[in-house]
């Protein structure tokens, strides 16, 4: 199994979030699919995520986003509202997958 803890929309390229909850939102899904690859996985085998959002009135834009990086099955999930999130960021998302 893979534990992969909260990820932020952090650039890894420039080490720092982009604005906006879109561009944070691609950069959260694909830092924590690069954690997932390392470990022998895909997003295909993720079986729980979860998605912590500063702002619930942005659950629309993330979940677009999401699903764009899953088949036509998702995974189970739970998205909710947190007073604040590290750095200042807008969207935070960790997983639990199979290997």
């Amino acid at each position: 199994m893979v534990y992969c803890s909260g990820q932020l929309g952090i650039d890894p390229a420039v080490g720092k979030m982009p604005e906006g909850v879109e561009a944070q939102a691609h950069c959260s899904m694909k830092n924590m699919g690069a954690i997932l690859k390392e470990a022998g996985s895909d997003y295909s085998k993720i079986v729980k995520t979860t998605i912590f959002l500063a702002d619930m009135n942005d659950f629309a834009k993330v979940n677009e986003i999401y699903k764009s990086y899953f088949g036509e099955e998702y995974p189970a999930r739970s998205c909710v509202q947190v007073a604040k999130l590290p750095l200042g960021g807008l969207v935070e998302v960790e997983c639990i997958a199979y290997v």
